[in-house]
């Protein structure tokens, strides 16, 4: 299996799906602003882990996976992470979504 390929926590566990549309403007720090992210939601309490994919349209979708609802509203809160929201909106992103789910049960294939 690809390593780079995430392993599922074992439910029930909280999904953070974060859907947006890159403008294609003012790309400046973009990137820096990611990587800062990954390091500082890495670091939080209850973060089991993540993936990441951006299409050559700009589509993009990120997914986290969390202990609990509790943890993902509190990364939410995170001054740092409020600042990238905000610069998000302002400046990379011509549309977004976030949507939080919970995860009861999970089974692989079709």
């Amino acid at each position: 299996m690809d390593p780079n390929f995430p392993e599922l926590p074992v439910p029930p566990y909280t999904v953070v799906i974060f859907s947006s549309k890159h403008s294609g403007k003012d790309t400046d720090g973009y990137q820096e602003m990611a990587q800062w992210m990954i390091d500082l939601v890495e670091q939080q309490p209850g973060y089991l882990g993540m993936f990441t994919a951006r299409g050559e349209q700009g589509f993009g979708v990120t997914v986290s996976y969390w202990a609990d609802r509790e943890a993902a509203a509190a990364w939410r809160q995170v001054a740092e992470h409020q600042s990238a929201q905000d610069l998000g909106r302002r400046k990379w992103y011509s549309q977004f979504r976030v949507q939080v789910c919970e995860v009861r049960e999970c089974h692989d294939g079709p």
